[in-house]
C-alpha cells in the first residue's frame, strides 16, 4: 500500500475510534454513581481521609499505582507529572500506591514528581475498589497483587461516589509513550520502560 493509501486507511480507523469514544462519553454521562466509604489512607503528613483529598474541588482523579517496583507505573506517573497543573485545574489529583510514605517521598524526590501522593498502607481501599487482585494474573504474586488504573470520585456534601474507573495496560490511551510508539513501524517487542536510560 502506498503512503497516501495507508494514511487514508489509518485516518478512517481514527474516525471510527473517535466515534466509539463519543459513544463511551455518552455512556459515562449516564452512570449511576457508586457510593464509597470515606477511607482513611496514609498521607505524607499523617492519616488522611478520602474526602480531604478533594481540597476545594468537586471531583477527584485518583491514580492506582503499583509502586516503586513497577517501571511501567513509574512511566505513567512521569507522564502525569508533566501535565499535573492542567489536571489540577479541573479536578483534585492524587497518586496512590502500596509503598510506605517514606518510600514514596524518597522515590518522588528522585523522579521530580510534583503531585500529591497517598499510601494504601493499612487500608482495604485498593482491594475494595478492585485494584488488588490476588491470583488473577500471572504477575500478581511478584507485584503483591496490585493493579494499575484510575478511579474518578465525586463529592456531594458528605457523600463520596465513584463515577468511573479504568485499568491501565500497555498501549492504552493513558500513556502518551505507547500512543507515539504506535506510529513507529516495526514494534520492538523487547522494549519495556526503565527507571533511567543511558
Amino acid at each position: 500500500m502506498s503512503y497516501a493509501e495507508t494514511m487514508a486507511a489509518l485516518n478512517a480507523k481514527r474516525q471510527e475510534i473517535t466515534a466509539l469514544q463519543n459513544e463511551m462519553r455518552a455512556l459515562q454521562a449516564q452512570v449511576e454513581p457508586h457510593e464509597v466509604a470515606d477511607y482513611v489512607l496514609a498521607g505524607w503528613d499523617g492519616p488522611v481521609r478520602l474526602s480531604e483529598l478533594f481540597g476545594d474541588k468537586r471531583d477527584l482523579i485518583l491514580i492506582h499505582n503499583m509502586g516503586t517496583g513497577c517501571t511501567s507505573c513509574t512511566m505513567w506517573a512521569d507522564g502525569f507529572n508533566g501535565v499535573y497543573q492542567h489536571l489540577a485545574a479541573r479536578a483534585a489529583f492524587v497518586v496512590a500506591s502500596p509503598n510506605p510514605v517514606e518510600v514514596q517521598k524518597k522515590f518522588a524526590r528522585s523522579r521530580g514528581w510534583r503531585f500529591p501522593m497517598v499510601s494504601y498502607e493499612g487500608s482495604n481501599f485498593a482491594e475494595d475498589l478492585g485494584y488488588r487482585h490476588r491470583g488473577d494474573y500471572p504477575a500478581d504474586e511478584a507485584m503483591g497483587g496490585w493493579n494499575p488504573g484510575v478511579s474518578i470520585f465525586r463529592r456531594d456534601g458528605n457523600r463520596i461516589a465513584r463515577v468511573s474507573d479504568a485499568e491501565f495496560g500497555e498501549f492504552d490511551g493513558f500513556c502518551v509513550v505507547y500512543s507515539l510508539f504506535d506510529l513507529v513501524p516495526g514494534a520492538d517487542v523487547n522494549w519495556s520502560p526503565s527507571y533511567s536510560y543511558a
